[in-house]
């Protein structure tokens, strides 16, 4: 009852064009507080943040006024877009556990609820696979293979492992995008990049 009351509350906080209107309200809520009150002194923490990576922009390209208020403006909001991603995602997996703490230990008789509602969606989920299974497979093995295994371990690599590829991904692309710059732009990608690695590395 919940979930199904709240769907349209969900789709309209998933919309991006809102999502930009709270970051910005929130931008100069801060702005407009007192410094001495907690908003205050967060505003300030973060103008010291947008600052600091201002100036490390303008350490590997030219910024003149245009592009320093440009910056200024991206970096504000991606930081609090980015606080507040990280609050709701904890706030996530927050709820995550106390919903599953609640079904475990059955408080207020929700544990048929809940499991009824996952179930829904593990079906769900479930049909896509079942749908190319061959009919000479049985549907054990074929479970067993590719979707729940006999030692119950999940059939996707460790966690470390993701995030290894993920980061080297992206290295690629970043990589892949400078070299192109080099190539066929006058920006100086691949110096750019050269420059920010001595800078992070110390060297």
């Amino acid at each position: 009852m919940f979930k199904v009351l709240s769907t349209p509350v969900r789709k309209l906080l998933r919309f991006p064009l809102f999502q930009f209107a709270i970051v910005i309200f929130l931008i100069l809520l801060m702005q407009a507080a007192d410094e001495r009150t907690l908003l205050g002194e967060v505003f300030d923490t973060l103008d010291k943040i947008v600052d600091s990576s201002v100036g490390v922009a303008s350490a590997l390209f030219t910024v003149k006024s245009f592009t320093k208020s440009w910056l200024t403006f991206g970096f504000m909001i991606a930081y609090v877009y980015l606080a507040c991603w990280l609050i709701l995602s904890l706030a996530r997996i927050c709820i995550g556990l106390l919903v599953d703490y609640a079904g475990r230990k059955n408080i207020l008789w929700l544990r048929s609820t809940i499991a009824r509602e996952r179930g829904i969606g593990a079906y769900r989920a479930w049909v896509p696979l079942e749908r190319i299974r061959p009919a000479n497979v049985p549907q054990q093995a074929w479970e067993e293979t590719y979707a729940w295994p006999r030692d119950n371990k999940p059939p996707y690599p460790p966690f470390a492992q993701r995030v290894f590829r993920v980061v080297v991904a992206y290295l690629a692309l970043v990589l892949l995008v400078a070299t192109m710059l080099q190539a066929f732009t006058p920006l100086r990608g691949l110096e750019w990049l050269a420059d920010l690695l001595k800078r992070a590395t110390g060297l």
